[in-house]
């Protein structure tokens, strides 16, 4: 039974060489972006290259939570169960952007979207007989953080509120994990290695490794067998490593769930 996997931010970078790199394995891939013409061309893309006609697509702007939930509904019209949900969409902002829904545009992108997409499709995850959540962080993930810090207009940093964004995945991942540990769902995340994406060049300005071999990563703890039983981790390099000593702190981890869940929950969209 092929695997039906959605990839978020999947008509760029390395989201569009996972998803490339999924179709070739013979997935039934759901492409997720916010511009239509875009996502349509990277479909047709995917399936002259990979001679894959199972690709699939679905719009939504993350900066707008309401899409999120509508890309959620339109999922859950058209499929009876996803396998594998991968988290990779990202931004990088240099001056501070709020979001339709109020917040800072890199924490709602990189994190909100997902956590409240992961919430909304939880179901169909379970009612895969292996279901799997892997989201992409990153190796400059913070190692503290405060509350106040995560809407700081005045004192706005685009690199500090990339690396909260991206430890805000890892903590995800590691409370998930332990929610979920009597289900048949896993939950993990990566660091993709340094990649030549606009992202990286826009906040660093430099390029790195392909997109592909950004890829991988994602695509080995898609379809592994070797990672079928494995839970909250971090991955490098399809490997087992460390994140930063804060996400170990289950204090820390829980509380910033709750924090997650209130803000959600205070816009309607929980």
């Amino acid at each position: 039974m092929e695997k039906i996997i959605l990839i978020t931010g999947s008509t760029d970078g390395i989201g569009k060489a996972t998803a490339m790199g999924c179709a070739e394995k013979g997935a039934n891939v759901i492409i997720h972006g916010r511009d239509i013409k875009k996502v349509q061309k990277t479909v047709s893309e995917i399936v002259k290259k990979t001679k894959n006609t199972n690709i699939d697509y679905v719009i939504a702007d993350f900066s707008d939570l309401s899409q999120v939930n509508k890309m959620a509904s339109d999922i859950r019209n058209k499929f009876h169960r996803i396998d594998v949900l991968i988290n990779n969409a990202c931004v990088f902002e240099s001056a501070y952007t709020p979001t339709k829904d109020g917040f800072e545009s890199t924490f709602q992108i990189c994190y909100l979207a997902h956590y409240l997409l992961t919430s909304q499709l939880l179901d169909l995850i379970k009612k895969s007989d292996a279901g799997r959540i892997i989201n992409v962080s990153s190796m400059v993930h913070a190692n503290s953080f405060s509350y106040e810090i995560l809407n700081d207009k005045k004192n706005y940093d685009g690199y500090r509120s990339y690396e909260i964004s991206k430890l805000a995945n890892v903590l995800f991942t590691y409370e998930l994990a332990e929610k979920l540990k009597d289900d048949n769902v896993t939950v993990n995340c990566l660091h993709p290695g340094v990649i030549s994406t606009k992202l990286l060049h826009k906040g660093w300005g430099f390029g790195g490794s392909s997109t592909k071999s950004g890829a991988q990563t994602s695509i080995y703890l898609a379809f592994s067998d070797e990672v079928k039983n494995v839970t909250g981790k971090y991955f490098t390099d399809k490997s087992i490593s460390r994140s930063t000593p804060i996400t170990y702190d289950k204090k820390v981890r829980k509380e910033f769930w709750n924090y997650t869940e209130n803000l959600l929950k205070e816009k309607g969209l929980l």
